[in-house]
């Protein structure tokens, strides 16, 4: 390589990225398209809808009690070879729900695609504190959870057209290749750290290093030309801390756990949405098979804007804050919900009050798993963000079923009323937490010649 080419900064972290968006949306597709065959297989099985919440809250039961053991595996293993492992269990987990021959090997299925799906999330959490500077964090991690709402985007119609001329054990079938060939790509261009890639230049090895000089920027300077950081910073409560360092600490963070308790509840909003909305619109709203996969598709294009805008929002517009987008996406899901139960039948309207619930439920979804970053170092993150992601699986187990519960003795009121409450209980939940400045990121020298400095 001549000296010229050696001086050039490569942009390696964003086929990192794309890496990250197509694997995620792949595990999306896996977990979504239950909710759109769940119609007819709950005909070939006779389930009632306490079953199917059940069927839902199984794949979210073992997907959240494989969170922090995958979150120790990656601190001690590294992430590449658990990571590709997943998906590979993931795409035959996903064959098995087509292949049941009965309700309890469905259920089973689920249960296991849950486990097998489990440490992905973390594994992407990780890699993307790896490959990120900070100040690109809550971008990237925008785009890493917009692609698990691209999935309940295409999947509605693409399933029913699939139910249509096949049945629903084909719709299982095909989308289980997609996750093999994602498996290999993963192993072939991504490992854990940025200097094990020879593609990955020196300079953009220093560029993702220095979280000494862009976080003192992005905390004092980014942002604050578009909003007032005074009366924010004291609504935010925004604190400088020391970086959590060990697991004692993170487990007696009082931040952590409001994080991860906020997060189970939006979690629980959104996978009761991903798994009775089709329902809901076949039974209630009496749309056919095509119409319904048409309009189920709405939130989740809403989805796939409000992450992106609100990973760009919290790194730009509010300087790496990422407690603002938090609180103004619990607050507006609660008018969302309310509105929801007059929500009109006519199918473009529907399609446009579920676009714009989905735009605002995700607006500071991402932002959950953006916050361990800020409060944990970075051998630390792992663990951390296992935390909130356990509970956000449960929220993901316990609200499809108790919604179903509802319906067998209720009406969909009760279940937007609920959703809506869920959201409040999230917003002061986050009223509660600090918005971390680690003074580390503040106060440690800015990068040096060698593009070595202390870690993201």
């Amino acid at each position: 390589m001549s000296t010229a080419a050696a001086s050039k900064r490569t942009g390696y972290r964003w086929l990192v990225l794309v890496m990250i968006y197509v694997t995620y949306m792949i595990a999306g597709a896996d977990r979504a398209n239950i909710g759109v065959t769940i119609p007819e297989i709950r005909k070939d099985f006779h389930l009632s809808n306490t079953d199917v919440g059940a069927l839902a809250s199984l794949f979210y039961i073992t997907y959240a009690l494989i969170q922090i053991p995958a979150g120790y595996l990656f601190e001690r293993f590294g992430i590449r070879k658990i990571l590709v492992g997943s998906m590979v269990l993931t795409s035959l987990s996903t064959f098995l729900t087509g292949a049941a021959g009965s309700a309890f090997q469905i259920k089973a299925s689920r249960a296991i695609l849950g486990a097998a799906e489990g440490p992905i999330n973390i594994g992407i959490v990780s890699t993307i504190n790896r490959w990120f500077p900070p100040h690109e964090k809550g971008l990237a991690t925008g785009v890493f959870m917009s692609a698990i709402k691209f999935a309940p985007a295409f999947v509605p119609p693409l399933c029913a057209w699939l139910m249509l001329h096949y049945g629903w054990r084909e719709v299982f079938y095909i989308f289980a290749v997609p996750g093999f060939l994602s498996a290999f790509l993963w192993y072939w261009l991504v490992r854990d750290d940025p200097s094990e890639v020879s593609k990955c230049s020196p300079q953009e090895q220093a560029y993702i290093k220095e979280s000494a000089a862009l976080g003192a920027v992005a905390q004092t300077g980014r942002g604050r030309a578009h909003v007032s950081g005074g009366w924010l910073d004291k609504l935010i409560r925004l604190r400088e801390i020391e970086l959590l360092k060990s697991n004692a600490e993170i487990l007696r963070s009082w931040n952590v756990w409001a994080c991860a308790l906020g997060y189970f509840f939006m979690v629980g909003i959104t996978y009761a949405i991903m798994t009775w909305v089709p329902t809901y619109l076949v039974s209630v709203k009496h749309f056919s098979i095509m119409k319904m996969g048409v309009v189920a598709s709405a939130p989740w294009v809403g989805a796939i804007v409000g992450n992106l805008l609100g990973g760009w929002l919290s790194d730009n517009f509010f300087g790496k804050r990422r407690k603002p987008v938090m609180l103004i996406t619990s607050a507006a899901t609660v008018v969302m919900m309310y509105t929801l139960i007059a929500a009109p039948s006519e199918p473009t309207a529907l399609a446009a009050l579920f676009f714009v619930a989905g735009v605002l439920l995700n607006l500071g979804y991402s932002t959950f798993l953006v916050y361990p970053m800020g409060i944990a170092t970075k051998e630390k993150v792992p663990f951390a963000a296992s935390i909130v992601n356990f509970a956000g699986s449960l929220g993901g187990a316990f609200t499809p079923f108790v919604v179903g519960v509802i319906l067998d003795n209720l009406d969909w009121d009760w279940v937007f009323g609920l959703l809506a409450l869920s959201s409040l209980i999230t917003f002061f939940l986050v009223l509660s937490m600090i918005e971390p400045r680690p003074r580390s990121r503040v106060a440690e020298p800015a990068v040096g010649s060698t593009g070595k400095t202390v870690q993201a």
